[in-house]
């Protein structure tokens, strides 16, 4: 339709109602919460993060710097410890603040505010792997806008690997004196559908001086949906080199020795897979995707995110623990030592074996 068609009045009032009227885009606001919470039986302190969605007008980078508009004006929580209708225990949580969020985002850091509740690590005492743990969220506690976050898990359990074997080493050169691939397997992987293996890699430098440099880095080897059980090899190529890219450039360092090799594996439950699932960018032309939580919320109001489970099996493996026998098991094979000292990748980087069993060998710690 062209515009010589519309009645002039038409076009007057248009004018007219595009220059008073203002678009709200604020209007009507609903509290959402914004829950965070895994469950793990490997600790005795377990955190939620508890916040709130907040919208006003002005500029939102702004207001993501003031650390009150991130939370409730008042609140109170506890998780619940129940076989079937029996409840055993319940805690109250209480509220800490910790110095350690990531700068590099746009809300206020390096402060936040968690909850947790803690317990002792006995046997009477650790998280019970057949008990369900429910939590409840009053949010804006004896305020007219007061509501309640609800949510329930199981524990995830019964994650085992063969490298819990104190003998088992990290074997990453072959019989041709070549570097190879190792596999790391879960032998089992419980009732976790997502599981990931990291590796803690633990190292000293020693100075002239006699000041030591504590390194550690952390390389995240593999993370997949399982069923039953899992296994990801690891490059020997990329352990050497990562090694040699966390070195400290010092020229006082006249010793490096590798003190252990942590094995971290990690399995999520199926709602925690189906979280993340639900939040990676979407391969959707419509780019449409559903959200996900398994918390509910009272008086129309919204909740996002998880409060839901994992366990960690963490494996330590000493390079020399020589209090237990000059043969005793070392985190790499003899090949995979010596390799550490004198290859073609760190071999200039003064590695040196502390390991009884290399005592006799040009690269033995002096």
């Amino acid at each position: 339709m062209k515009l010589k068609h519309i009645p002039l009045i038409l076009i007057f009032a248009l004018l007219i109602f595009s220059c008073e009227d203002e678009i709200n885009l604020v209007g009507e606001f609903k509290e959402t919460a914004v829950i965070h919470g895994l469950l793990d039986q490997a600790d005795s302190v377990h955190f939620i993060k508890i916040n709130r969605a907040f919208i006003g007008p002005g500029n939102a980078e702004e207001f993501a710097q003031i650390p009150d508009s991130s939370y409730f004006q008042s609140l109170s929580a506890s998780v619940t410890e129940k076989i079937g209708n029996q409840t055993l225990r319940t805690w109250e949580l209480r509220d800490t603040l910790l110095d350690n969020k990531d700068e590099n985002g746009i809300f206020y850091a390096p402060t936040q505010k968690l909850y947790y509740f803690k317990h002792g690590m006995s046997e009477e005492e650790v998280l019970n792997s057949e008990a369900t743990y429910s939590i409840e969220i009053i949010a804006n506690e004896g305020l007219s806008s007061e509501f309640v976050i609800t949510g329930e898990t199981n524990l995830v359990n019964g994650l085992s690997s063969g490298q819990s074997n104190i003998n088992s080493s990290f074997q990453f050169i072959n019989n041709q004196n070549e570097l190879k691939a190792f596999a790391l397997s879960v032998n089992s992987v419980g009732n976790a559908k997502l599981v990931n293996i990291s590796l803690d890699i633990n190292f000293e430098e020693y100075k002239t001086n006699n000041d030591t440099n504590k390194v550690n880095f952390i390389w995240n080897v593999a993370e997949s949906e399982v069923s039953g059980s899992f296994s990801s090899v690891i490059q020997g190529q990329r352990f050497y080199e990562l090694i040699g890219e966390n070195i400290t450039i010092d020229e006082d360092i006249n010793q490096r020795r590798l003190k252990s090799i942590d094995i971290i594996i990690t399995g999520g439950s199926e709602d925690f897979n189906t979280y993340i699932s639900s939040n990676k960018p979407s391969s959707s032309l419509t780019q449409s995707k559903p959200n996900f939580t398994n918390l509910i919320a009272t008086n129309d109001n919204n909740v996002i995110g998880i409060f839901s489970s994992r366990q960690t099996l963490s494996i330590t493996k000493l390079f020399s623990n020589n209090t237990i026998g000059a043969f005793s098991a070392s985190c790499l094979d003899t090949k995979s030592r010596q390799e550490l000292c004198t290859g073609s990748i760190t071999g200039n980087l003064l590695f040196c074996s502390d390991h009884n069993s290399d005592a006799l060998k040009n690269y033995y710690c002096p």
